[in-house]
């Protein structure tokens, strides 16, 4: 005689419900809205930057890219319209998160692309990876460019200062590290202020200038002017989280009297010299 095998009706019913679970756990996870990231990071940077109109899923979206000059009040953080006054890029940033393996250091990765048509020619990647009591973060060798007054929603002084023209940032092995409360950077980055003007010059354009910071123990920072009228150039240093810097705003001897008023407005005059300062 044939034993007739068959799941009770109770068996069927849990693995059916193990299943829808599963399911609906699975469409969360990877349907999960952008605006859910979107707000995360807004809170990191403490709404410095804000990314409206998100659109897609935390993977895979896009949103606004705008600069905020600080935390919002309950009023305008209530409202889904951004404040007037930050500013905007001209293009959408798109974004495309996703793990990744590092089989060389054997850990886990979210590996991030990003890009705006606008101002990534190459779409940048930020791989982050998790460490014990710390983060570690790389991003990949890149040029892109942004417009310098996208600077102006920052607030001070960039308001003030009313930037115009294009920066350019490339970096080179740039690697930052937050381990047991200590922050070390690697690599380098270099950002050029190129054909910069302001609104307190008739002068147009200023000229172009490049800041370099280069990491290891003690984050170096060096300003030096490429071409120009309004002569910068100055030294620092980022140690335990403390920018310090030094350098001097000039004029060329041909351009004293227009860059007058703006070298007032730079810093604290010694002679024909403004005098930078910071920490």
């Amino acid at each position: 005689m044939q034993r007739r095998l068959s799941a009770s009706p109770n068996t069927s019913s849990r693995w059916a419900w193990m299943g829808a679970v599963l399911g609906l756990a699975l469409a969360f996870i990877t349907q999960a809205p952008a605006h859910w990231l979107t707000r995360a990071i807004e809170q990191v940077s403490g709404e410095r930057v804000l990314l409206p109109d998100a659109q897609g899923t935390v993977w895979n979206g896009s949103a606004q890219w705008v600069l905020n000059e600080g935390p919002l009040n309950t009023a305008v953080s209530a409202n889904l319209a951004r404040p007037s006054n930050t500013t905007a890029l001209p293009t959408r940033v798109t974004w495309q998160l996703g793990p990744r393996l590092d089989l060389a250091n054997l850990r886990l990765s979210f590996s991030a692309t990003l890009a705006s048509a606008c101002c990534t020619p190459q779409p940048v990647h930020v791989d982050v990876s998790p460490l014990w009591h710390g983060v570690h973060v790389q991003v990949s060798n890149h040029t892109s460019r942004w417009p310098a007054s996208w600077l102006v929603g920052l607030g001070a002084p960039w308001n003030t200062i009313q930037p115009e023209g294009r920066m350019q940032l490339q970096t080179t092995q740039l690697q930052w590290t937050h381990q047991a409360g200590k922050a070390q950077l690697q690599g380098l980055a270099e950002l050029q202020m190129q054909q910069l003007s302001t609104r307190l010059s008739t002068l147009r354009p200023l000229g172009t200038y490049r800041v370099r910071v280069q990491g290891g123990d003690a984050m170096a920072i060096t300003l030096d002017t490429l071409e120009g009228s309004l002569l910068l150039q100055g030294t620092g240093e980022l140690q335990n989280g403390r920018v310090r810097f030094s350098g001097e705003a000039t004029a060329a001897p041909d351009a004293e009297a227009a860059l007058s008023n703006l070298l007032n407005i730079l810093g604290q005059r010694q002679g024909a010299k403004s005098i930078l300062k910071m920490g």
